[in-house]
């Protein structure tokens, strides 16, 4: 059965796209191959061919037939709305946590929403809403009833750099369209109490580039990190890990009355540091301290 309470974005850490196709994907799911990844998504859409996409249906089926519940978190990405109606009648799909909703728009949002049922789900925007502050914010009015089952919101970030004609070199965030358009996304969503997901860093040999990436999503409120390659997820773990240091300073936010105080030579407010705070001590639960 899937897991009946609420999931935090944090829980999430680096999610793994895997191809339906994958020949370890029993080994994947069942946590087996990768014991510290915390999610996976089984890909139908743009990781799978055409061609492949009935044999890995049938794969996808005898996988689940033999899936035990563990901690890792599992999702599905369907190619559209017909495929993920096609998912909900099929035996054992209960074992899967949720689903991602790929090429969300205008155009398909509601059909997508009618069919997600009780599932929790991640609607994945990757069109030209990207462009539109005014779209998204239909998407955004289309999505708040929804917020108990939405786990976070995604975006195609090569999706947008294909519409831009541009290729990614380092992180996008140092590229001036997309690192604009990530602002608009981030203002549109997080003051509604969205959790927005980051993009793949398509470079997995540059480990220094990818931790610095991962560093600087955190420190602006982007959570969970799409990763392409199983080199990524210690270094998604490690880099969610909390020092001592801002174990402290969560404390004393979370244990003052209203006020301002001294945090460590800097200025400590409860009420607007708050959601900060009990996001270190989550992340602690979770990932535990920094060593190093």
């Amino acid at each position: 059965m899937s897991r009946s309470n609420a999931i935090h974005v944090l829980e999430l850490g680096g999610t793994l796209f895997v191809p339906a196709s994958h020949k370890n994907l029993q080994a994947i799911l069942s946590g087996q191959k990768y014991p510290d990844l915390r999610s996976v998504v089984i890909d139908f859409e743009d990781g799978l061919a055409n061609s492949n996409r009935e044999e890995a249906l049938e794969h996808l089926d005898t996988t689940l037939e033999n899936l035990h519940e563990t901690k890792l978190l599992r999702f599905i990405r369907p190619q559209n709305p017909k495929m993920l109606k096609a998912f909900m009648q099929r035996k054992n799909i209960e074992k899967i946590d949720g689903f991602i909703l790929p090429k969300f728009d205008l155009e398909n949002a509601i059909e997508y929403l009618t069919l997600i049922k009780h599932f929790r789900f991640m609607p994945s925007i990757e069109g030209n809403e990207l462009f539109d502050i005014q779209k998204l914010q239909q998407l955004r009015e289309i999505l708040i009833p929804y917020t108990e089952q939405l786990i976070c919101i995604r975006f195609g970030a090569q999706d947008m750099l294909r519409q831009l004609g541009l290729k990614q070199h380092g992180s996008i965030y140092d590229m001036l369209l997309p690192s604009h358009i990530i602002t608009n996304l981030i203002t549109t969503f997080k003051p509604y109490d969205f959790e927005i997901s980051a993009p793949v860093y398509p470079d997995f040999s540059d480990t220094e580039g990818f931790l610095k990436e991962v560093t600087y999503e955190l420190q602006n409120g982007l959570i969970s990190k799409t990763i392409i390659h199983p080199i990524q997820i210690e270094l998604v773990n490690k880099a969610y890990q909390i020092s001592q240091k801002e174990l402290e300073a969560a404390k004393q936010v979370l244990s003052k009355s209203d006020g301002i105080f001294n945090l460590d030579g800097q200025m400590g407010e409860r009420k607007t540091q708050n959601s900060w705070a009990k996001n270190i001590e989550k992340r602690l639960n979770i990932y535990g301290f920094r060593t190093q």
